[in-house]
């Protein structure tokens, strides 16, 4: 003890790593939702971060750090280990405020003995009370704290309990910290940030990635990169570091993302390179299963100690996702494709017993869906079929599409014979994609069987619809639904929540918006939902869809963006249904002027949304995806997407699709005067209009009656033939009211208002009210995005009317502006309490290596004033000389590099 609480300089050198912080990670990215200032962590006294390794807890320290530190609050930084017991963790504490507050004198009564023996929380008690008395905001970080001893952990949560008000305190660890501090945190005294609240986001990850590939890295490439690691900081740095070494980063992360390669054997490998081969054999086994228990991989290892060996290599390893709640818990998606390719080489009849094992174990616990994949692995293929008759139909209900389609590809067709509902969620999965002649003759199939009451003849009805709807026929919906529409099954039924979401389609297609929210109004959302929450959210997908088709975007981004929200959460980043909310969110987003934030919801979405989406939300995204190119300056890429959209429309024999292509390539020609380009494009729209693949029903013409149109008023506005492109306006005007469409209305009055002036008469009191309705309905961009012309000559009316509310009726277009160039005089001071005014400029000038007469001359005042104010930094920053001073200066964060 002699020795640790003496004031000797051995004892001093012996915690000077301890209190030094680490470096910063080289491309350290702020995440502002992890903000120090950001709620809620700018209101806790206490921070706890807990999680495995890998998840990027130091950096996230060391981003608090930084922001405190500009903030002017001292950083007191402690790294504790397996020897900070009671006794030695009040030199640890003392010397980490000494550096933080540059106070070399701070509790040498404590430490040198000058009153009695003082120890263990004696101790604590007198390092608080040294601390209350400090004119200072200081932040405390404690890292590693799950390595200390019992007696240590003791006294720092005394100190968590007593903290003065002056103090706040963050302590990461790897566990334990929700049981030590369990009444803090049920107190709201202390806030628990887990694995979840630091895993990466889309949009981080994606500004990762930015800040450090630039352009040669788009958002699709980073959205798969961020699937394929789970957004876990571990992997993500992994990725970056191969992807640096990289001729052409894109490559690297295709071989990440699309399965074997070198590229993500050498990150796995690295990973698991310090495991015995006994360890490394047990996550080989126990790959094959998605989720994981303790029970679960002693089931399939038949070892006793197998759940202690899984809690072990949970806590030491970091290729764990593990769960807030419960044992369960899942190996990273790089991870665990590695390992099931080593799982591949085992011999086959262990595989099998491994599959037989996970098989029996599922059943037990009722998990069928997971047990019937494991029964078809184990040759077991008349269990798998039974399993799967078992919940089919259900995962129907629930949205998983894709696996339920895996399924049907396997099952031999006199399977289907004997499995009526299997042929039934069969008939279901074709219908809710591209396959819609296998989905009727499915139906004909169960249709022509003995058993067909009124409920399945509704329920295949249900499917055609689906089908037609997925196939642009909306006349053939609504007719195959008509019989039906006044017959809704049962309250408590999923196919009451089906009803409602077919009459709100119905009521969009027929231009009653209002109509299809009062349907889903109408449905017991409460009962329906239950276990069926796929079903439910298409209602809120209509609801979504019927807002944006008012032009009422707020509201339909307050009902979308939960639903996506959840969807993600619940079906997945890439299912259909929830790539279809993103369209809708990307959407509203792109026309609040949120570029970045509309392109990373469509971010490797657009595939999914072709094989899987509705028309309207295929169409919907395309043209976003294309107006958010055009808006970065790439027209070429702009008209690239849209030529996708008609090759598309062509393939799935979709007119619809090559329509809006068309129509929007018309958009971006006009907008240049192209008339040439225009018109011909024009009659591009009138020889698909002629030829006999067209739908000739009313409710499909009507759809594309107002793009064709449009573009007629386009091409004449190219050509600047102003008597027929009004004329051409005003029918697509009464096109647009007719349908309730709101945004068109409100873009072609403003047109309106803009040839008018073109042609001598007066536009302003259009343009005023197309003004108004833009502001009053949050439009951000479409009077810019209808014609740059229209666009200016609306700023200057905007610019010169006395009305102060209208003058934001067209919001001025956003022009990035490259970062101004940062200062190259040296290392800058920062903003703080530990040092005056005064000492942070004489501090910048000695970082700038200039004589004493320099910083003299520099900072107005005599050669003696900068000798004081040397010797009190030398002291405060515990130097010995000019060198030293600055370097300690840097390593306390009091200067930033220049």
């Amino acid at each position: 003890m002699a020795s640790t609480l003496s004031g000797s300089a051995s004892a001093a050198t012996e915690f000077v790593l301890k209190t030094i912080a680490p470096r910063a990670p080289l491309h350290l990215l702020p995440r502002p939702r992890l903000s120090a200032a950001a709620p809620p962590f700018d209101t806790q006294p206490i921070v706890l971060v807990q999680a495995p390794a890998g998840y990027g807890k130091t950096s996230v320290l060391s981003q608090w750090r930084r922001e405190n530190l500009a903030r002017g609050v001292a950083v007191a930084w402690l790294l504790v280990d397996e020897r900070d017991d009671a006794q030695r963790i009040l030199p640890g504490l003392v010397h980490a405020m000494r550096s933080a507050c540059a106070r070399p004198t701070f509790g040498r009564v404590l430490l040198e003995g000058a009153t009695p023996a003082v120890r263990d929380l004696e101790g604590a008690t007198a390092w608080l009370a040294e601390v209350a008395r400090l004119s200072l905001d200081i932040v405390l970080f404690v890292d590693d704290a799950d390595r200390m001893p019992a007696d240590g952990a003791e006294v720092l949560a005394y100190v968590l309990h007593n903290a003065p008000p002056n103090l706040r305190i963050v302590v990461a660890a790897r566990r334990g910290l929700e049981v030590a501090f369990g009444d803090l945190l049920a107190y709201g005294q202390a806030l628990l940030v887990g694995p979840e609240m630091l895993r990466f986001r889309l949009d981080e990850t994606i500004a990762l990635i930015g800040n450090r590939f630039g352009p040669r890295i788009d958002a699709d490439a980073c959205a798969r990169l961020f699937e394929a690691t789970d957004g876990w900081p571990l992997g993500l740095q992994l990725a970056l570091a191969a992807m640096a070494h990289a001729a052409d980063p894109r490559q690297t992360v295709d071989a990440l993302v699309t399965g074997p390669g070198s590229a993500r054997d050498q990150l796995v490998g690295a990973l698991l390179a310090k495991l015995s081969p006994e360890d490394e054999a047990f996550l080989t086994r126990i790959s094959l299963v998605d989720m994981l228990h303790p029970d679960l991989c002693e089931a399939l290892t038949g070892d006793a100690g197998a759940p202690e060996r899984l809690a072990r290599l949970m806590q030491q390893t970091p290729v764990f996702i593990t769960s807030e709640e419960g044992p369960w818990c899942r190996l990273h998606t790089l991870v665990r494709d590695a390992l099931r390719e080593r799982f591949a080489a085992l011999d086959a009849d262990g595989q099998t017993t491994l599959h037989t094992r996970a098989l029996e174990w599922l059943v037990g616990e009722g998990m069928l869906q997971e047990a019937a994949h494991h029964a078809l692995a184990a040759g077991q293929h008349q269990k798998a079929y039974e399993l799967a008759d078992s919940w089919l139909h259900d995962a129907v209900k629930q949205g998983h599409n894709g696996a339920v389609l895996d399924w049907i590809e396997q099952l031999p067709e006199k399977e289907l014979e004997r499995r009526p509902r299997v042929r039934l969620a069969a008939a279901w999965v074709f219908a809710l994609g591209q396959r819609h002649e296998e989905a009727r003759w499915q139906v004909e199939r169960i249709l022509a069987g003995p058993d067909t009451d009124t409920e399945l003849r509704y329920e295949c009805a249900l499917i055609l619809s689906a089908a037609a709807y997925y196939a642009d026929e909306p006349d053939r919906f609504v007719a195959l639904f008509e019989p039906w529409a006044d017959q809704p099954p049962a309250g408590a039924s999923w196919l009451a929540q089906n009803h409602a979401n077919r009459l709100a389609a119905r009521a969009i297609l027929l231009g009653e918006p209002a109509q299809a929210r009062r349907f889903q109004q109408r449905v017991p959302r409460g009962e329906v939902g239950k276990g069926h929450g796929y079903i439910s959210r298409w209602g809120d997908h209509f609801v979504g869809l019927s807002y944006l088709w008012e032009g009422q975007l707020r509201l339909a981004e307050e009902v979308s963006l939960p639903a996506l929200t959840s969807a993600e959460a619940d079906l997945g980043r890439r299912h259909p249904l929830t790539c279809m909310f993103a369209a809708i969110c990307a959407a509203i987003s792109y026309e609040a002027d949120r570029i970045d934030e509309a392109a990373a919801l469509l971010a490797n979405r657009l595939d999914v949304l072709e094989r899987g989406g509705t028309p309207e939300t295929v169409m919907l995204a395309y043209c976003t995806a294309s107006r958010i190119a055009a808006v970065r300056g790439s027209e070429n890429r702009a008209l690239d997407l849209l030529e996708a959209l008609h090759a598309m429309g062509v393939a799935r024999r979709l007119p619809r699709l090559c329509i809006a292509s068309i129509a929007e390539q018309v958009r971006i020609h006009a907008s240049r005067y192209r008339a040439q380009t225009c018109d011909a494009l024009v009659r591009n729209i009138d020889d698909i209009m002629t030829s006999d693949a067209v739908p000739q029903g009313p409710l499909w013409q009507r759809s594309v009656a107002l793009l064709l149109v449009l573009a007629r008023a386009r091409a004449d506005l190219a050509a600047r033939r102003d008597g027929m492109a009004l004329q051409a306006l005003a029918d697509a005007a009464d096109l647009a009211q007719a349908q309730k469409l709101g945004v068109p209305r409100i873009e072609l009055m403003a047109l309106r208002a803009f040839v008018l002036e073109q042609t001598g008469q007066d536009g302003r009191p259009l343009l005023h009210e197309a003004m108004n309705l833009a502001q009053t309905y949050d439009l951000t961009r479409t009077l810019a995005d209808a014609h740059p012309a229209l666009a200016d000559w609306a700023r200057r009316v905007s610019a010169g009317q006395n009305d102060p509310a209208a003058s934001h009726a067209i919001a001025e277009p956003r022009i990035a502006r490259p970062p101004a160039p940062r200062g190259t005089g040296g290392p800058r001071a920062v903003p703080g309490v530990v040092l005056t005014p005064k000492e942070r400029e004489i501090l910048e000038l000695l970082a700038r290596n200039l004589s004493n007469k320099e910083i003299a001359v520099a900072a107005a005042v005599g050669e003696g004033t900068v000798k004081w104010h040397l010797k009190n930094l030398f002291g405060k920053l515990d130097a010995s000389s000019r060198k030293h001073a600055v370097r300690r200066a840097l390593m306390l964060g009091l200067l930033e590099e220049g």
